[in-house]
C-alpha cells in the first residue's frame, strides 16, 4: 500500500485548512462552503498571504517547488503556469521577438502561438509538416525545412514547432536545436502534450534535455494535475528569460489559484518519488493493449511503424491512435458509439479516426473495456474499397499579416462570394485548435470544400458564427490592406504555400 503523496505547499494548505485562523482576505467564500458541497477545496483556497509566497515574485516555498521542477526535467530553470500551456507560449513568443518583427513557426502551431503572433503584430513564416496520407494525420518538421526557411529570411528571430502534435508525432529537435541555435536564435517547444517525456526509455527524451531554449509542458494533459496547470522551462542564454517572465506577469492572473499551484507540487513530488514504478506498470498496461489489439481486422493502432518517415522522428506510444481508415465507419461515428454504447469517452475524432489519451493513472479495467469495446467494434465492420482522392490542399496565400487582417474594417459575405477575397477570421477545429485558415488570408476553393467537407460530417468549426449560416468575415478592400502592409510584406504578399488539410 503505498502512502499519500504529499508536498511541502500542500501540507502548509491543509494545516492552514484546519487552523482556528479567521480569514479577513480573499476569496470570498472564506474558507467556508457548508452545503455547496466544494467543503474540502475551499478549506485550501486562498490567495497570497503571510508565508505562502507570491508566484510572480517567489523567495520561498514557491521557489523552491520551481526548483524541484527543473531538476526534475534537467531544465536551469522552470516556472510553474496556472493559465495552462497558453499563457506559457504566449510569454514565450511575445519575449523572444520584437513587435513587428518575424517568426518561423509550424503551421500545424496550436492557436495560441496564432494570437502571440497577432498581439506582437508579428510577421509569420510557416514550415508546412508532411501529410500522412495512410492515417490522415500530420507529419513531423524536418529539419531541411528549418535550415531552408533559415537560409531564405534572415529577419527571423525565434522558431516555434510543436511536438508531440495532438496525435503523438515527434520531431528531431535535436537536430533542429542545433541548426536554429546557428543564427543565434532560439527555439521555443510547445510539448503540451510531452509533459511525460523523459521519464522512461519507453518514450521519447523531453525537448528540455533535446537542446530546445524554452519548452512548454501542460502537466494536466498526460500526467496527475489538475486542469490548467502547466510548466515553462528555461534553457541557455538565447532566450531573454527576463522578458519572457514580464509577460508571464502580465499574461497571468495576479490572483494565482494555490490549488493548481499545490496541484503542480504534489504532481512532481509523485513522479520523483514512484515515477519509475508508475511508468512501469503504465508501460505494461500500454504494451498488452498494443499486443492484443493486433488480432484486430480492421482496426488499425497507430504504433512506431511511423517513425523515419514523413519527418516523423518519433512516436508517443502513450497516445492511442485508432484508425478506421478504408472501413465503412468515420471517427465521428465510432467516436459516439464508443460513448453511447461502452461508456468510453475518447478525446477526440477525426475523419478516419478517434483518439485516445493515456497516462500513468490509467487502470487496467479501463484498458481492458476499451480492447473489448474495439473487438466488438472490430467484427462489425466492413473493408471499404479505397477510393484515393486528390489531397486537399487548401493554399496559405498570405495577403497580409494577421494584424493588420485582425485590425482591418470587414463585413460579412457568403461563401461564394468569399471566394479570392482576404479572410478577416480563423476558421479551425478544436481540438487541437490549429487553424484552417487565419485573418490575412486569401480564401480559396480548396478552404472552402473543407469547411462544407467538415459540416457535412458533423465536426464543429470555430470561428463560424453560425454552421447552418455560410457566411465568413472578410476585409473591405484588398488592395488597401496589403498596401498598408507595408514594404515588408511585399516579398510574401503574392507567395503562395502549400498547406495540407490534415486537422482532425
Amino acid at each position: 500500500m503505498y502512502r499519500a503523496m504529499e508536498g511541502s505547499l500542500y501540507k502548509k494548505l491543509k494545516k492552514y485548512g484546519q487552523s482556528p485562523i479567521y480569514p479577513f482576505h480573499m476569496p470570498g467564500h472564506k474558507r467556508n462552503m457548508a452545503g455547496h458541497g466544494m467543503e474540502d477545496m475551499a478549506a485550501v483556497d486562498i490567495t497570497e498571504i503571510e508565508g505562502f509566497d507570491d508566484l510572480h515574485h517567489p523567495k520561498e516555498i514557491l521557489k523552491e517547488a520551481q526548483k524541484k521542477v527543473a531538476s526534475l526535467y534537467g531544465a536551469e530553470e522552470s516556472c510553474f503556469l496556472i493559465n495552462g500551456s497558453t499563457v506559457g507560449i504566449l510569454s514565450a513568443v511575445s519575449g523572444c521577438t520584437k513587435r513587428g518583427g518575424t517568426i518561423l513557426m509550424a503551421r500545424n502551431c496550436h492557436r495560441s502561438v496564432y494570437n502571440s503572433v497577432y498581439l506582437q503584430e508579428l510577421h509569420a513564416d510557416y514550415l508546412y509538416p508532411l501529410f500522412v496520407k495512410e492515417f490522415g494525420i500530420a507529419g513531423g518538421i524536418s529539419t531541411e525545412q528549418v535550415a531552408h526557411a533559415l537560409e531564405a529570411n534572415k529577419e527571423i528571430e525565434a522558431v516555434v514547432i510543436t511536438s508531440p502534435t495532438y496525435e503523438g508525432v515527434v520531431s528531431d529537435v535535436a537536430s533542429i536545436a542545433q541548426i536554429v541555435h546557428q543564427y543565434n536564435i532560439p527555439l521555443i517547444v510547445d510539448e503540451a502534450h510531452g509533459a511525460h517525456f523523459g521519464f522512461d526509455p519507453y518514450f521519447p527524451h523531453n525537448s528540455v534535455k533535446e537542446g530546445a531554449d524554452v519548452v512548454i509542458h501542460s502537466l494536466h494533459k498526460t500526467l496527475p494535475a489538475l486542469t490548467q496547470s502547466g510548466v515553462i522551462h528555461f534553457n541557455g542564454e538565447l532566450a531573454d528569460r527576463r522578458n519572457i517572465k514580464k509577460y508571464l506577469s502580465i499574461y497571468q492572473s495576479s490572483s494565482p489559484s494555490y490549488l493548481l499551484l499545490a496541484s503542480m507540487e504534489q504532481c512532481i513530488a509523485l513522479l520523483k518519488e514512484r515515477g519509475r514504478a508508475l511508468f512501469s506498470s503504465y508501460i505494461d498496461r500500454l504494451e498488452t493493449f498494443r499486443k492484443e489489439t493486433e488480432k484486430l481486422n480492421h482496426i488499425k493502432i497507430i504504433n512506431k511503424d511511423l517513425e523515419g518517415k514523413w519527418g516523423i522522428y518519433q512516436y508517443d506510444l502513450g497516445k492511442i491512435l485508432i484508425s478506421l481508415k478504408n472501413t465503412n465507419r468515420t471517427g465521428r461515428e465510432i467516436y459516439k458509439h464508443l460513448l453511447s454504447n461502452y461508456k468510453l469517452q475518447m478525446e477526440m475524432a477525426g475523419k478516419d479516426y478517434v483518439l485516445a489519451m493515456t497516462s500513468i493513472m490509467d487502470k487496467v479495467e479501463g484498458m481492458n473495456r476499451l480492447f473489448q469495446a474495439l473487438t466488438e467494434i472490430d467484427a462489425s465492420l466492413i473493408r471499404k474499397k479505397s477510393i484515393e482522392k486528390d489531397m486537399v490542399y487548401g493554399k496559405a496565400i498570405i495577403k497580409c499579416s494577421i494584424w493588420k487582417g485582425e485590425n482591418t474594417h470587414k463585413m460579412k459575405v457568403s461563401f461564394t462570394e468569399s471566394l479570392g477575397k482576404v479572410s478577416g477570421q480563423y476558421v479551425y477545429l478544436y481540438p487541437p485548435g490549429i487553424p484552417l485558415i487565419a485573418p490575412g488570408e486569401e480564401v480559396t476553393k480548396e478552404f472552402l470544400d473543407q469547411i462544407r467537407e467538415y459540416r457535412a460530417e458533423g465536426f464543429a468549426l470555430h470561428g463560424l458564427e453560425d454552421m447552418d449560416d455560410e457566411k465568413l468575415w472578410i476585409l473591405n478592400n484588398k488592395d488597401e490592406i496589403l498596401e498598408r502592409d507595408g514594404i515588408k510584406n511585399e516579398k510574401n504578399k503574392d507567395c503562395m504555400h502549400n498547406w495540407t488539410c490534415f486537422v482532425r
